[in-house]
């Protein structure tokens, strides 16, 4: 019954939906965060995975859709995800689960969906009800010089933003979600990430990149007025109301040759202290730099070129949420850098221009992935992502 249940699902039958009941009135679970610590709620305006405190694990799945693969099927691919995603972020095995004790602790899982450009196309959605409901920013970022692109890292038609505080949580939600779309949906890549393992460093502290520095010190608080206005779309297009968009940067890191620095270069080069994280003007991470104070001989304390510096904001649009995370494989190791924002090309662009055109930390990071998506607002139960898209 539970495989018959997904593929009605993905045709899309709204009989299969009366019959299952998609969301909590569906599966009998009455479990709630305040029961279970482990549980992110996944219902509400905004998308989990967010505004979510960071989890240790993460993985960004990007996924094409297969030729034949229409409005119809597609819709029947997120109805499953968000059946899916709500058994599994409280504890429950998903829909036709051969292994289902790998289910039981939900380890603060989310699932984040997002939609690449391929979504708008001919065969998914009418072209002029996609020209006008396709953000202008969803394409490629700008060519920058310090780029170095492989297609095996950019692009995607679907993303699956899937995080936990367990890999073994986190690896069975991946492979729940993708094995059971396959006829509608093909994966593109994969890209696994990490932080530091809960309890391993105080509550709150910023995680630190494998260049031992700190890596998002500068975020906007969850919550704040200050979150909402960057993070969330108000509503351009009016479909997107709370959603947002994110850039997902997979950046190489030079460690090898970074090793080579002394330590004050080290400082010098990113702008801050690499004990603290505080800036070359203050003694604690989140003091404010100084960049006009100079030295004894009218050198700035701050250089200009350091990437603390040059990623400074210039206006309040140039904010955005920073959520990265590590990597380490086969590949090399460098930072997979999510970045979360309601405009791509007023917060994100402008600030990644500057620091291509001359960030002093360039020679040690090289941008080998990058691609966009935008991510729906959130959904209710019996919802699903991007309903506000499909069906206004």
């Amino acid at each position: 019954m539970a495989e018959l249940t997904r593929r009605r699902l993905l045709g899309g039958g709204a009989a299969a939906l009366g019959a299952i009941g998609l969301g909590a009135a569906g599966i009998g679970c009455t479990t709630t965060r305040d029961e279970n610590p482990h549980i992110v709620e996944l219902h509400g305006t905004h998308q989990a995975g967010i505004e979510t405190d960071p989890q240790a694990f993460a993985s960004f799945v990007a996924l094409d859709l297969r030729p034949g693969t229409d409005r119809r099927a597609l819709i029947g691919v997120l109805k499953v995800w968000a059946q899916d995603a709500y058994r599994l972020t409280t504890g429950i095995a998903g829909l036709g689960d051969t292994e289902p004790e790998l289910a039981e602790d939900p380890a603060r899982l989310t699932v984040t969906v997002g939609f690449g450009p391929g979504v708008f196309g001919p065969a998914i959605l009418d072209p002029a009800y996609a020209a006008t409901s396709r953000p202008e920013w969803l394409r490629p970022l700008p060519t920058f010089g310090i780029d170095r692109l492989e297609d095996r890292w950019n692009g995607g038609d679907l993303l699956l933003q899937v995080c936990a505080d367990d890999p073994v949580t986190l690896a069975h939600a991946v492979r729940t979600f993708t094995r059971t779309v396959r006829s509608q949906v093909s994966v593109r890549w994969v890209q696994r990430g990490f932080r530091h393992a809960p309890g391993t460093r105080p509550e709150g502290a910023t995680m630190r990149n494998l260049m031992g520095q700190v890596d998002g010190t500068v975020n906007p608080g969850p919550g704040s007025p200050e979150f909402g206005s960057r993070v969330w779309n108000p509503g351009s297009p009016p479909w997107l109301a709370g959603g947002s968009s994110l850039v997902l940067r997979r950046i190489r890191m030079e460690l090898d040759t970074w090793d080579e620095l002394d330590r004050p270069a080290r400082e010098l080069t990113v702008g801050r202290a690499l004990s603290t994280g505080a800036p070359l003007t203050g003694t604690a991470e989140h003091d404010d730099p100084d960049f006009d104070a100079v030295d004894r001989h009218g050198i700035p304390v701050i250089p200009p070129e350091s990437h603390v510096a040059r990623a400074r904001p210039r206006n309040a649009d140039e904010q955005f949420l920073r959520r990265g995370y590590n990597y380490d494989d086969g590949d090399g190791a460098g930072l997979l850098f999510a970045a979360y924002q309601a405009d791509v090309d007023r917060q994100f662009v402008p600030v990644q221009q500057r620091l291509a055109d001359h960030d002093a930390l360039n020679p040690w990071i090289t941008p080998i992935g990058s691609a966009v998506f935008v991510i729906p607002p959130g959904f209710g139960a019996g919802g699903y992502p991007g309903e506000t898209l499909f069906e206004s």
